[in-house]
């Protein structure tokens, strides 16, 4: 999986590089964004995506880039973290593939791409694929079909 990945992000950049018409379809990418308060390693969201596209469609991915790329995965585990399954359900997510080449000046290689994880919801046998962005910001809300995790 991992020569996988290195091989997309090389056929990536070379995609990018070579064709300075390639941009980024990304709608929702917020550079005044802040980044959520984190409590016992997970962000404190507050509010919730009525439209369904948030997380699901590639257009809309959760952007999650509020530091450098190498340090942007910490903030998977606490996006994660904050959420449970639609009835307060238990989740798992597992990365399954890398996707959408984008142009940004925010990787080290000019490139970045969008990760697909799948989160499995405890008890059921549903499997739900969301779009993750590390390298550009958004505002951080709770995707359609999930809920927010209490902590309190």
């Amino acid at each position: 999986m991992k020569t996988k990945s290195i091989f997309f992000l090389l056929i990536s950049y070379l995609v990018l590089t070579s064709c300075g018409s390639i941009k980024s379809t990304i709608k929702n990418i917020d550079n005044a964004a802040i980044k959520p308060a984190i409590k016992d390693k997970q962000f404190i969201l507050t509010e919730y995506d009525l439209s369904g596209n948030y997380g699901y469609k590639m257009d809309y991915p959760i952007n999650l880039g509020f530091e450098n790329e190498k340090y942007s995965p910490k903030n998977i585990t606490y996006f994660f973290n904050a959420l449970t399954g639609p009835n307060g359900e238990k989740i798992t997510y597992e990365k399954i593939d890398t996707c959408c080449p984008f142009p940004t000046k925010k990787s080290s290689n000019g490139a970045g791409t969008l990760d697909i994880y799948q989160i499995t919801i405890e008890g059921t046998e549903k499997k739900i694929n969301l779009y993750l962005n590390i390298y550009e910001k958004g505002k951080v809300v709770c995707p359609k079909g999930f809920k927010i995790k209490n902590k309190g």
